[in-house]
């Protein structure tokens, strides 16, 4: 009989994983799953919970959280590939605040629903990307995406609230980024065999379609396409900025000057003036990087979701 380990992150969602837990038991047992569940108890801990599972082999190894839970997760998974070249499938039941993984793997926020998914085991292999570099010299897998500069400054101003949730939270983030961080870095960015110089205000690498719960940064991505989506946003004014919040969360950004995206296997950003704050799934890279290395790692992962 399959076997799935449930990993539940208890503070995601501002407590939504602790409080979700009698339901995901009451809608497994009536799907007669064989289940075992854990909680994580610190950071890092569900990466060590996932590898430990795939390990014990697992049919499947599910996060239940956030998009920072099941990048825990990716991790643990991946270091099970690179060990003994197989690992569990990875489910998600979305409980945290963006969910961002979740909606490009077309996993629902319903609790049930998400359980019907895990019960009907559609498995698809899917892309899975890898950031070296800042904090992690050894690298970090991340499924949904990477944010270099102003996107990455939101998230770290938006977790910071704690009264204001969801949207309204990386709104506000947003209005306080674009006063602290009106001066972009001068970078070098070598995308395959190309390289650019320029001020960049932001530069986003996508295995997903969205960040921060509202903001469409590649709305065509593929996660099983073998390519990372690269947008890159110019430095540009005050009022600039402003009006280019609404276009990314329309995911009509390119049609302005200043932006562009491309697809690429590899990236590299270097900082030649200022610094490189960046983020992967949400979980912080560095906040003061020089320079950070980004790659796809093709089908790598089987993922259990609706995804056709």
């Amino acid at each position: 009989m399959k076997r799935y380990k449930i990993i539940v992150n208890p503070v995601s969602g501002r407590g939504a994983g602790e409080r979700s837990i009698p339901v995901i038991k009451h809608h497994l047992e009536n799907l007669q799953l064989d289940f075992d569940l854990v909680i994580s108890e610190r950071p890092g801990h569900a990466i060590e919970l996932a590898l430990q599972a795939s390990k014990e082999m697992y049919h499947a190894v599910v996060a239940v959280g956030g998009d920072g839970t099941a990048n825990e997760v990716i991790n643990g998974l991946a270091m099970s590939k690179i060990t003994q070249t197989t690992a569990s499938a990875l489910g998600v039941l979305a409980v945290g605040r963006g969910n961002d993984f979740a909606y490009g793997m077309t996993i629902p926020h319903s609790l049930q629903l998400g359980c019907e998914i895990l019960a009907n085991d559609n498995r698809r292999p899917i892309d899975i990307g890898k950031i070296t570099g800042g904090d992690y010299p050894e690298g970090r897998y991340f499924g949904n995406g990477v944010g270099i500069g102003f996107d990455a400054v939101v998230g770290f101003e938006a977790a910071k609230m704690k009264r204001i949730q969801g949207f309204l939270s990386y709104l506000v983030a947003a209005l306080r980024t674009i006063l602290l961080y009106y001066k972009a870095p001068t970078i070098l960015i070598e995308i395959d065999d190309q390289s650019t110089q320029l001020d960049a205000l932001m530069v986003s690498i996508m295995n997903g379609q969205r960040m921060g719960g509202v903001f469409m940064m590649a709305p065509q991505a593929l996660p099983d396409d073998g390519n990372l989506t690269v947008c890159i946003a110019r430095q540009v004014s005050r009022p600039t900025i402003l009006r280019l919040i609404p276009s990314f969360m329309s995911g009509t950004q390119n049609i302005h000057t200043s932006v562009n995206s491309t697809e690429a296997r590899t990236i590299k950003v270097s900082a030649l003036q200022g610094t490189l704050p960046a983020h992967a799934d949400g979980e912080t890279i560095c906040e003061q990087g020089t320079q950070l290395m980004i790659e796809i790692f093709p089908r790598y992962l089987e993922i259990i979701s609706d995804l056709k």
